[in-house]
């Protein structure tokens, strides 16, 4: 097995009292980029358009967004009028995404030069009075998430996430969230990283560590990674009253072998082994 000790080492000093205040956090994606955030709506937006969805998202909702709200107010500027973005801690500031907002702006302009002044001054006021409605445009920051009544049953069109599930500590909770607030018949997109986001050497490396020293490197933290392989959200999806719609994967042989997993991943089939990324879209049945 070869360990790497920095994530250890990061998991112990989450035991020290008010240590976890004090560990430098860096980023948690790429949010803090205008051109990344614009590309990953495109992404999700133009995969969804393929499989199914008829028309833009009237409402959206974001899980994770990290850095920025720069996902959702790129959805915005493309015609997206309610946006709620839910986080398990508060990362985004509003000097931040008024920064990203510009840069977003700018880019969406020189790509659409029909984007009014009037759109781009109701998101820039919805960024800075969020909650409020901006003639008819809303942004809603709720980090953390505690209650499932934070947003009304069956009233979000759409759900996205980018390398955010992998995360979540409850899933089965999050899924039945998720089916609870999108409307009959809305859409989910979700791309799931399966990497060891840098736990272990090889790219699936932290199943090979016993669960004695995966519960020391996770430590204190609300959250790192779930290690839930690829059949557990599909299992997941179709449980909690999902259709599936499309699924893209990747898959790489270039990580631990059988041999080398420990015994709590021992039966995990050769599929879930490989599979270092999922892009998974879904409909509320």
């Amino acid at each position: 097995m070869h360990m790497k000790i920095k994530p250890v080492v990061k998991g112990l000093l989450t035991f020290i009292p008010g240590m976890t205040r004090i560990l430098p956090r860096g980023h948690t994606g790429g949010t803090n980029k205008a051109s990344y955030c614009r590309d990953v709506w495109l992404k999700h937006l133009s995969m969804l358009q393929a499989n199914g969805m008829r028309s833009l998202p009237h409402t959206l909702a974001e899980l994770g967004p990290g850095d920025s709200i720069g996902v959702g107010l790129a959805a915005l500027l493309s015609g997206v009028n309610r946006y709620y973005a839910l986080d398990v801690v508060s990362f985004s500031n509003t000097g931040f995404n008024l920064a990203i907002f510009d840069e977003l702006a700018a880019l969406s302009k020189a790509r659409d030069a029909s984007l009014s002044e009037n759109r781009i001054s109701r998101i820039r006021n919805a960024i800075t009075s969020p909650g409020s409605e901006h003639d008819g445009v809303t942004i809603k920051y709720i980090a953390p998430v505690s209650d499932i009544r934070s947003i009304e049953a069956d009233s979000v069109d759409v759900i996205v996430s980018h390398a955010v599930l992998e995360h979540v500590v409850d899933l089965e909770s999050t899924y039945r969230a998720l089916h609870l607030w999108l409307k009959p018949g809305g859409m989910m997109s979700h791309q799931i990283d399966f990497t060891s986001h840098g736990t272990a050497e090889k790219w699936n490396g932290y199943r090979a560590y016993p669960e004695f020293l995966w519960k020391i490197i996770v430590g204190r933290r609300p959250y790192l990674i779930n290690r839930q392989p690829c059949s557990a959200h599909v299992d997941l999806l179709k449980n909690s009253g999902f259709e599936i719609v499309s699924m893209k994967r990747i898959d790489r042989t270039d990580g631990i072998r059988r041999s080398q997993l420990s015994s709590h991943w021992k039966n995990i089939s050769d599929d879930d082994l490989v599979c270092s990324d999922l892009t998974v879209q879904a409909r509320k049945r």
